[in-house]
């Protein structure tokens, strides 16, 4: 199980992670983070980017480590990391990696969720989406090939992770579209009994009771 922590948002490990590296004021880490492809991994709002550095400061795990001056443009404050914040640096990223956690992603909701859409309408809306992850993937393609000119691989293996994910997903929606269009998926007559009727399959009330008779406490 994930430890509870006083800061929870990724990109203020992203941040810590950075200044791990070296001193930098927050504009340097925003296009630090642009250069690396970063924004396609971590959800980055740059115009927050100095509330997350201000609340590192707060918890101790940065601290003001210079100030950078360059001909007529305005003092920029630079930042390192702190003893504390390393170690909670490499805690949190040890502890990400390390233990899986409990994640809801709204597709994995809908997917439990389908047989309130008739048959026939899910498989028309799971083509949308696979239209939609095809042109996301080659997008991805295009990111991983052009960081991948430019960047060691260490750099770009989290996007090597998306694109093998989102690959495996289109090739279980193409899957899943053909067992719903040839009607070879078990359950789905009751399924098109219910939006032809309006009426709950008897199959799935047996179900329901089924269910509720193996664990009383729950019904």
């Amino acid at each position: 199980m994930t430890k509870r922590r006083k800061l929870s948002n990724p990109l203020a490990l992203t941040v810590m992670v950075l200044l791990a590296e070296r001193s930098m004021h927050p504009y340097e880490i925003a296009q630090t983070l642009r250069r690396r492809g970063k924004q396609h991994s971590v959800k980055i709002n740059f115009g927050s980017l100095y509330t997350v550095v201000q609340n590192l400061e707060k918890h101790g795990y940065v601290e003001v480590a210079g100030v950078q001056r360059e001909g007529n443009r305005p003092e920029r404050t630079l930042y390192g990391i702190t003893e504390a914040g390393r170690a909670e640096m490499l805690d949190w990223l040890s502890d990400l990696i390390a233990v899986p956690a409990e994640e809801y992603p709204a597709f994995d909701t809908a997917l439990a969720l389908l047989p309130v859409l008739p048959p026939q309408e899910v498989e028309t809306l799971l083509g949308d989406r696979e239209h939609a992850q095809t042109v996301r993937a080659a997008a991805l393609r295009g990111v991983l090939s052009q960081l991948g000119d430019a960047l060691p691989r260490v750099f770009v293996v989290e996007t090597e992770y998306q694109l093998h994910m989102l690959e495996a997903q289109l090739a279980w929606i193409k899957g899943f579209r053909k067992e719903l269009s040839d009607a070879t998926i078990s359950g789905i007559e009751e399924w098109q009994s219910f939006h032809e009727t309006g009426e709950v399959p008897r199959d799935w009330r047996d179900l329901d009771a089924q269910e509720a008779a193996r664990d009383p406490g729950r019904a």
